[in-house]
């Protein structure tokens, strides 16, 4: 069930929150979005599997709750796709928010067609196999970062980043003043040109004494 933490991240992008966290939590910029119109934001349910199985995505399936975002360890592998449109359609429909793999999904066009977040380092053409390998709901390493069960999640046209459970409140805290501030600087500097002078000629000032 969708808690109060993630109502007030719906409208945190991911730039702001990785702002927040000085940048130390997006996976990989290779784990990008399927269609740039996603966003999605929920508590990480993490999948570690063994390349080319996916048995244990099949399982974590079965135990999410709606709203969880599956975070898949597929340790990078692009050969094998961890699902397809078929298994995607299942998650969908039991309410999980969406998909985050460090490996590869198939059926490319009917995945798309489903318009349900997913965010993968590649698309591939190979069934994985079932094996019966893999666990749930341990730490894993997706995209080069460090994912606990029940993390946020947030991805949209971006990337991804997670927010550790710990450090939520916080990190909301500072994503709004960044938005904020965010906005105060446009409304005082975009299409005014002496402004935009000033504040280039602040910002190199201010690089250049370091």
């Amino acid at each position: 069930m969708t808690d109060a933490v993630i109502n007030e991240f719906q409208s945190i992008p991911t730039t702001a929150a990785s702002d927040a966290m000085d940048g130390l939590n997006n996976l990989d910029p290779s784990i990008k979005p399927l269609k740039e119109d996603y966003h999605m934001v929920g508590r990480a349910l993490t999948v570690k599997t063994s390349p080319g199985d996916n048995s244990a995505v099949l399982k974590a399936i079965h135990a999410a709750q709606p709203g969880d975002v599956l975070v898949i360890d597929a340790k990078g592998d692009t050969y094998r796709g961890v699902a397809g449109d078929f298994v995607l359609g299942m998650a969908q429909t039991l309410g999980i928010n969406g998909f985050v793999v460090d490996g590869a999904i198939r059926d490319l066009v009917d995945c798309k067609a489903l318009d349900f977040p997913v965010f993968c380092k590649a698309t591939t053409i190979a069934a994985s196999e079932k094996n019966g390998l893999g666990h749930i709901n341990v730490p894993v390493t997706c995209g080069g970062v460090s994912v606990q069960p029940g993390d946020l999640v947030i991805g949209d046209a971006d990337g991804v980043t997670v927010v550790p459970k710990d450090l939520e409140n916080d990190v909301l805290s500072k994503a709004r003043k960044k938005l904020d501030k965010d906005q105060a600087r446009d409304e005082k500097i975009s299409g005014n040109k002496e402004a935009i002078k000033t504040y280039l000629e602040d910002m190199i000032s201010k690089a250049y004494k370091k």
